[in-house]
């Protein structure tokens, strides 16, 4: 059985989990391995720091290591409350810190526990995992599982050779511009944090 574990760290039944305290949550995807360059780790702190000044909750993978803890802790030492969302297999590297941490029994429920969570998506630069969440989402949005802002931040050109083929394919026909549409790429951390706003404030 998937758990919660609380502000006291005390797990109970995830259905007794309260999975909306009218707080917006901003989720983001991004890398966990330990062997990214530091700007990497900056960057997620920045992103992290954003997202508590706004007000706002974080919703992340749940791991205390590389981008992951990174985001976490800043957000948390800037003042925001973080969920955390972490497959039972990796629990030995939870983030316990996280003022709630969900723990699940597979990869496809910590998925859609961390989307059920979200008010709008960030995906940072990442791997496998963090491309497998950037379709998942993606593909949602397309098929109006969602209409959540849906951010890309690739400051330094991480994700061009992604993009390059999906202009690719997407020039065979095998993708809609209405998809090209449907996510925001952005190059700064301004940018992405701004386009994650509620539509009716994201001007201000």
């Amino acid at each position: 059985m998937s758990a919660v574990f609380n502000d006291q760290q005390q797990p109970r039944p995830l259905s007794d989990a309260t999975f909306d305290d009218g707080r917006y949550s901003v989720c983001v995807y991004c890398s966990s391995s330990a062997v990214v360059p530091q700007r990497y780790l900056r960057l997620a702190a920045e992103v992290g720091t954003r997202i508590a000044r706004r007000g706002w909750q974080l919703v992340s993978g749940g791991e205390d290591v590389a981008m992951m803890g990174s985001i976490a802790a800043a957000a948390r030492n800037a003042g925001a409350r973080t969920v955390g969302v972490v497959p039972r297999a990796l629990t030995s590297r939870a983030d316990f810190d996280a003022e709630e941490l969900l723990v699940t029994e597979t990869i496809q429920e910590r998925k859609a526990l961390m989307e059920a969570r979200a008010d709008a998506f960030l995906v940072l630069p990442g791997g496998i995992g963090t491309c497998e969440e950037l379709f998942t989402t993606w593909t949602a949005r397309m098929i109006a599982a969602h209409a959540k802002p849906f951010v890309l931040l690739d400051p330094d050109g991480h994700y061009i050779g992604l993009l390059d083929w999906i202009r690719d394919i997407h020039a065979r026909g095998f993708v809609s511009a209405h998809a090209l549409a449907a996510v925001t790429r952005t190059s700064t951390v301004e940018e992405a944090v701004g386009a994650c706003a509620p539509r009716l404030t994201r001007s201000a």
